[in-house]
């Protein structure tokens, strides 16, 4: 018993067309999203190595400029000094060699905001590539 009803000798026709069709699709999809630029593992990490000059200067301490309770008022602290003005700061500050580690603000809460301003801009004048402002709980 037969189940197909097929007669000898006939051929099966493909239509090639549209595989063809399909095919330079994805041929144009793939080289339109493929990316030409080099992987990442290839790519330089711009990195420069450690000379003994930068190896020194960055084993030195970060500036740290404290804005404290003087006595005629706020004043800031650098080291033992103590300095009234921001002028006297940011010639204080300009002084100081290791300016590629940066530089940190601490002032108390009770600190008037032009004390503390005054000093993160006396340190960007002086040319610390960045500055880190840190406020302290208790007052000095």
């Amino acid at each position: 018993m037969r189940l197909t009803n097929r007669r000898h000798g006939s051929k099966i026709d493909l239509q090639m067309t549209s595989m063809i069709d399909c095919v330079f699709l994805l041929l144009i999809f793939f080289m339109v999203t493929s990316s030409f630029s080099r992987t990442e593992r290839e790519l330089d990490t711009g990195l420069a190595t450690e000379t003994k000059a930068a190896k020194a200067a960055s084993d030195l301490a970060p500036i740290i400029v404290e804005v404290i309770r003087g006595d005629g008022g706020f004043v800031f602290k650098v080291g033992g000094r103590q300095l009234a003005s921001r002028e006297e700061l940011t010639d204080v500050l300009r002084l100081i060699e290791n300016k590629l580690d940066g530089a940190f603000v601490l002032a108390a809460d009770d600190v008037a905001f032009l004390m503390a301003s005054g000093a993160i801009q006396a340190c960007k004048d002086a040319g610390f590539l960045k500055t880190t402002y840190a406020p302290t709980a208790d007052a000095k």
